[in-house]
C-alpha cells in the first residue's frame, strides 16, 4: 500500500450506524439468551 493511496475507510455516518447495529445485535442476543432461562425456569 502506497502512502498516496485514499483511506478506504467508510464515512461516518456509515461507521456509526454500524456500531448501532452491532449493539443492537448484541442486545438482541443477550435478550434471547435471557428468555431462554425465563423460559427453562418455568
Amino acid at each position: 500500500m502506497l502512502w498516496s493511496d485514499p483511506e478506504d475507510e467508510p464515512p461516518k455516518e456509515l461507521r456509526d450506524m454500524q456500531d448501532m447495529l452491532r449493539r443492537l445485535g448484541v442486545l438482541m442476543a443477550l435478550a434471547m439468551v435471557l428468555a431462554m432461562i425465563v423460559l427453562g425456569i418455568r
